[in-house]
């Protein structure tokens, strides 16, 4: 396997890099991948490498670590410490678990060199390296045992977080191959969506779990995983915000709230949420309900634009839920009132949206001023999913309201001029999700 060329997105990972450089200079920086994790006995999770590896190496295997070294007043040498091949002399191909008769054929480290752009040395040299290492050291906690122990006496949390934050930070802005990537996740979702629809019959003889299983299906053909738990949430299950049991029934005249994302193989997940009727038809409630959080979803998407404040369509999104609240007499205006004092909140129950990319809930560990009370940026990818919840024995609502839950979330990319919706290419208004439904149940 020579002359490999390298991944598509090496230049990115490499100037990723660079910009980690210059904010940390004559500091030596470890990025673990990470270790598998024990399922039962002998059986392992399937591997998942820690998304800050992944986001400045582009590389997935386990154990691996990158190693900023500092290269004068300034800069660094990068090297990613690998598994190398399995050696058949030492009996390692045959006897260990992780040997290559076990799991498979690893890349060389000179073959890693030619994918990734990145010096490869072997992983089981560089704990004893860095005990023995002097000078400033910052490393990405939580991920790799083995090695923050060799580091024990050299690293502090305060100095480590700057390290988390940073990183978390600059994935907010998403370069031209991470936005081509969540299209892609985005596109395999909408077909995934689809794909449920078209066995809804199937799942009424069965369980939510026929809808996860469908879906899980199109994102290990298409993709690499599913970026999170899938909710498959039938009838009052919707109201539990993160239904992942997957084991209730199916009934027609029920509401399904399908909450999933296709993760790619780079690691971009997408976050698409639609509610649909069992039948294809909403009831009369159902969609009043329905109309009402569609129409705050849509004043949410027109307050995301550049300059915006990240907040601004989660304020747009509420001010309509709590407008429909007074109205349907749930609520006791003024709507200003209502909003001051947080009452729709009973039944809104969530924010309206976060970023998303490597992690569904991207750039959890940027700083407050960085984040939720920052500036929208061309190229930032954040989901706005207004929803309206209203518990099976909620007794402070008329009956016909009660064990519906209706969610519409989307994927928004925030561009030069506004905003482009990534999933457009499925419906949202109730009348087109009817129709939409009707030509894929044929």
């Amino acid at each position: 396997m020579h002359g490999l060329e390298p991944i598509a997105q090496a230049a990115h990972t490499a100037a990723r890099r660079a910009a980690l450089s210059e904010r940390f200079p004559g500091e030596r920086l470890v990025i673990p991948a990470g270790r598998l994790k024990t399922r039962s006995n002998d059986t392992e999770y399937p591997f998942r490498a820690s998304t800050e590896y992944a986001y400045l190496t582009g590389d997935q295997t386990e154990n691996g670590v990158l190693v900023l070294e500092p290269n004068g007043a300034t800069g660094h040498t990068a090297t990613i410490y690998l598994l190398p091949r399995s050696d058949r002399e030492n009996g390692e191909f045959w006897l260990s678990g992780q040997g290559e008769l076990w799991v498979g054929r690893r890349h060389s480290l000179t073959e890693a060199e030619q994918l990734l752009g990145i010096p490869a040395q072997d992983v089981r040299e560089l704990a004893a390296a860095l005990t023995e290492a002097e000078g400033p050291v910052r490393a990405v906690r939580g991920h790799d045992a083995v090695i923050e122990s060799a580091l024990t006496d050299k690293v502090t949390k305060e100095r480590d977080e700057e390290l988390r934050v940073y990183l978390s930070e600059a994935r907010a802005v998403k370069d031209e191959f991470e936005i081509g990537e969540l299209q892609k996740a985005v596109d395999s979702t909408v077909r995934g969506f689809e794909d449920v629809v078209k066995v809804l019959d199937k799942a009424e003889a069965t369980s939510e779990r026929y809808i996860e299983g469908t879906f899980f299906l199109r994102a290990r053909v298409e993709g690499n995983d599913v970026g999170y738990g899938s909710i498959c949430a039938v009838g009052a299950h919707a109201c539990t915000l993160h239904w992942v049991r997957n084991d209730g029934a199916v009934r027609s005249g029920d509401l399904l709230l399908l909450d999933a994302g296709v993760e790619t193989h780079s690691l971009y997940t997408a976050d698409v949420t639609r509610t649909l009727p069992i039948n294809g038809t909403y009831t009369d409630i159902q969609r009043k309900i329905y109309d009402a959080v569609y129409e705050s979803q849509e004043a949410g998407i027109a307050a995301v634009k550049p300059g915006a404040k990240f907040r601004d369509f989660h304020d747009a999104s509420q001010h309509v839920l709590a407008e429909k609240l007074v109205e349907w007499g749930l609520l006791e205006g003024p709507v200003e009132r209502v909003l001051e004092l947080g009452l729709q909140r009973r039944w809104t129950l969530h924010g309206t949206g976060h970023m998303l990319g490597m992690d569904v809930h991207d750039c959890a560990a940027a700083r407050t001023e960085a984040y939720v009370d920052g500036t929208l940026e061309p190229g930032m990818c954040l989901t706005v999913e207004p929803g309206l919840y209203f518990q099976a024995d909620d007794l402070t609502v008329p009956e016909e309201y009660r064990g519906i839950g209706v969610r519409i979330e989307d994927d928004i990319l925030v561009t030069e001029d506004g905003n482009r919706n990534l999933s457009a290419g499925l419906p949202r208004t109730s009348t087109d999700v009817e129709a939409w439904m009707a030509r894929l149940k044929g």
